[in-house]
């Protein structure tokens, strides 16, 4: 007999006599048997766990919330987590995570998109370290998110986020109005140059003939938002790292950063620039554009089906187009490149709940995959002669499912579903086009130590500094002045951190 023969019949002689025992040591009046002599299994109750998302300022339909809806429902009964969701305000997110964190009264799951807020809080033990709750509760997790996306959220050889993957690894696309482009007999413009010229006449020549002087040539957003086209003009974009003679340096103190920053409070001094731009949140862009005050933005790639749309329901004249991102005199072009984690999950130390926690997130990128990313079938999805089709009017009823969708984005189902939405939008016709040539970031690892420790604060002190260069209230010497402050407050240590990352990746 062998040896692993003898273990396993010992094995089951302990686990039946255990069983025996139970079932003698039972209250026979406490449980039902069936008709075998089984006592049923007794469910579990769920654990609740409360759960800190970004709801995008998502409308609800009348008589749900939050916490009441089919889709909540559906993964409370299916993921065996009672689920209790938080969704702070958009437009204030990280500044009501921070007072959460400060507060001690914590959830057992937050979201966040800035990597600095997620070292910040690792450096102050203030987040779990996920392996183990991974390996034993996240096999879908393992499975379905790359090995790159979770070496970004390995932080001194351990995981402390559940990262949320880029579905496309760039967002801006370049929309003009074709009509107005028409009526003032001007060509699609390419260079920076001829964008200049179109802004001017959007403004100056009454394009939507009211007879008003109430058009902008460029509307974008606070913080620099939507203008990333005409940075990459300039060959930069914002808080990126580039190879220059053998390091990497940060593209926000380069001169190429300065030169853009020149043009743009150029195009704000001329009236080019729409003047409220530092006011902007995406809710006042997109009424801009939806009412006809604007006729060229840099949109993101899914704006087709929104005021883009909207501004077509309200003018049946009004006919939008893409466009070939504005080119510099150096030959450059181009948009923001993203990292592949675009977001990050992570549990506070305090939680006591940790495996639900998990358990969600594994359901929603697995089995809940498809229902939370397209909605529920022959609802709002279906699938017709082998054709997949979709109600526009129940899918965007129910758009607040991505709130828990989005948690751990699903990715399989993105291009079947954006031609279901309907082709005449081109949302896959515009990743097509902004995949073709964005600016991309070369140092692709962990944030560092000192990001966490000083990233927060430079970012601020970066906002502030390019806002008030753009609107003139501050000279553009004053970029000087920050690239010395940046370098002394942290961003020389971050700098020595990335490029020790970067030798070891050439080793």
């Amino acid at each position: 007999m062998s040896k692993n023969y003898s273990r396993l019949s010992a094995v089951l002689t302990i686990t039946l006599a255990a069983g025996a025992l139970l079932a003698a040591c039972g209250d026979s009046g406490s449980q039902k048997t069936g008709e075998a002599g089984q006592t049923p299994a007794v469910e579990e109750t769920p654990k609740t766990i409360k759960v800190v998302a970004n709801n995008g300022s998502r409308k609800y339909p009348e008589g749900m919330d939050a916490n009441n809806n089919p889709y909540i429902k559906y993964v409370r009964e299916n993921a065996k987590v009672d689920v209790q969701l938080i969704t702070p305000p958009a437009d204030a997110y990280l500044e009501k995570l921070s007072v959460m964190m400060a507060s001690g009264d914590l959830p057992d799951l937050m979201y966040t998109n800035d990597p600095n807020w997620l070292v910040n809080y690792v450096n102050q033990k203030a987040l779990q370290p996920l392996d183990e709750l991974l390996d034993k509760y996240g096999p879908d997790l393992k499975k379905l998110i790359p090995k790159e996306a979770w070496d970004h959220v390995t932080i001194n050889g351990k995981i402390y986020a559940v990262p949320v993957l880029n579905q496309i690894p760039a967002n801006e696309i370049m929309y003009v109005r074709k009509d107005w482009l028409n009526k003032l007999g001007l060509a699609e413009p390419k260079t920076l140059d001829e964008y200049v010229k179109v802004m001017k006449a959007f403004v100056e020549q009454d394009p939507d003939g009211n007879g008003k002087n109430d058009t902008v040539g460029l509307v974008a957003m606070e913080n620099l938002q939507r203008m990333g086209p005409f940075l990459g003009a300039f060959g930069v974009q914002r808080n990126q790292w580039y190879e220059k003679d053998g390091q990497l340096v940060n593209s926000s103190i380069q001169p190429e950063m300065r030169a853009a920053l020149e043009f743009l409070n150029g195009l704000y001094k001329d009236k080019l620039l729409d003047q409220e731009w530092a006011l902007n949140k995406q809710k006042n862009l997109e009424e801009k554009v939806a009412s006809g005050k604007a006729g060229l933005f840099s949109a993101a790639w899914y704006d087709t089906r929104g005021p883009i749309q909207t501004n077509k329901q309200n003018d049946p004249k009004a006919e939008w187009v893409p466009l070939e991102y504005p080119v510099g005199k150096d030959g450059k072009s181009g948009s923001v490149g993203l990292s592949i984690v675009k977001g990050y999950n992570v549990i506070p130390a305090t939680s006591k709940n940790a495996d639900a926690a998990i358990k969600m997130l594994d359901f929603i990128i697995g089995k809940g995959q498809r229902t939370l990313g397209l909605g529920f079938e022959n609802e709002i999805w279906a699938t017709k002669d082998g054709k997949f089709t979709m109600d526009f009017e129940e899918h965007n009823k129910h758009i607040y499912r991505l709130t828990l969708g989005e948690l751990v984005l699903p990715t399989e189902f993105l291009k079947e579903k954006n031609d279901a939405l309907g082709m005449q939008f081109r949302l896959n016709e515009n990743i097509d086009r902004i995949l073709k040539n964005p600016v991309k970031s070369q140092f692709l690892g962990t944030p560092t130590p000192a990001m966490g420790k000083y990233g927060v604060k430079l970012d601020k002190m970066e906002s502030e500094v390019f806002n008030k260069i753009v609107m003139g209230v501050a000279p553009i010497t004053d970029f000087d002045k920050f690239v010395d402050d940046w370098k002394k407050q942290g961003g020389d240590e971050i700098t020595k951190e990335v490029n020790d990352w970067y030798k070891g990746q050439k080793k």
